[in-house]
């Protein structure tokens, strides 16, 4: 069994910071096209109270479970176990004027808890953005119709600029140093627009702007009547999506609409 763990500082009390955690999970939790495991067909991200409730992905027709809950302490503690037996655990303690959260993972030997431990990955990113909101009387929006991908042979550096000097608002940190650009991505929202920083091979100016549209299948066989290059075919990521080129060879992503996503 190996543990991680990462604390958050919060400037509200552990009580709030405990309830803006179970009960408003679905409003800090990333809305993004990658934040969900099919988040174009998401309904409502969710954490059940009480001791046997669950982590909810609830796409309205299934739900994808989580974890279940194993301790429920209001104020205090809040621990589950996911289905492949991995542990997590956030304690709420009070520091200061305000709360020190502390999430922890506990994962077997041989399990791969890339996917189960998101929590100890993000939440230091979206819980408190969405406290600062939250005291703002600020409400995110759901992603509208339009977004573009940026290709950049160093993301991270390019999204610091971005922000520094445009002021634009990013939906987690901008990591200090370069990894793979292939592997980047860093989302930015521009009211319910999205930008994105990724490798894209480092071609700047190959950029994508991406469309979301009602019927993806019958636009991806409209497009190809219509003499375009089909680049990728659809696929799912997060987000449902396939990728043409124009007349001029440049590439378009065209995405599925979802009941809170492309709207």
């Amino acid at each position: 069994m190996s543990t991680m763990s990462t604390e958050i500082y919060v400037e509200v009390d552990p009580a709030t910071a405990f309830k803006a955690f179970t009960e408003e999970y679905d409003q800090w939790w990333g809305n993004g096209p990658i934040d969900a495991y099919a988040s174009w067909r998401v309904v409502e991200n969710r954490i059940e109270p009480g001791v046997g409730g669950r982590l909810v992905e609830d796409y309205g027709d299934e739900e994808r479970v989580l974890g279940t809950i194993t301790i429920w302490e209001p104020g205090r503690r809040v621990a589950w176990t996911s289905r492949n037996a991995i542990e997590a655990e956030v304690t709420f303690e009070k520091q200061g004027h305000g709360t020190r959260v502390i999430v922890t993972a506990r994962v077997p030997e041989g399990v791969d808890g890339t996917a189960d431990t998101s929590m100890l990955r993000m939440a230091p990113q979206w819980f408190p953005r969405y406290l600062d909101r939250r005291k703002e009387g600020r409400v995110r929006q759901n992603l509208g119709r339009f977004g573009l991908a940026l290709c950049s042979a160093t993301p991270a550096a390019t999204a610091r600029w971005l922000a520094d000097t445009f002021q634009l608002e990013c939906t987690a940190d901008i990591p200090e140093t370069e990894s793979d650009p292939e592997h980047t991505w860093i989302e930015f929202r521009i009211g319910n627009g999205m930008l994105v920083l990724w490798g894209g091979n480092g071609e700047v100016g190959a950029d994508t702007p991406i469309v979301y549209v009602d019927d993806l299948d019958a636009h991806l066989e409209h497009a190809r009547a219509h003499g375009a290059t089909i680049v990728t075919p659809i696929a799912e990521h997060g987000y449902r999506a396939y990728t043409a080129q124009d007349c001029e060879g440049r590439h378009w992503q065209f995405a599925q609409t979802g009941r809170r996503i492309g709207r």
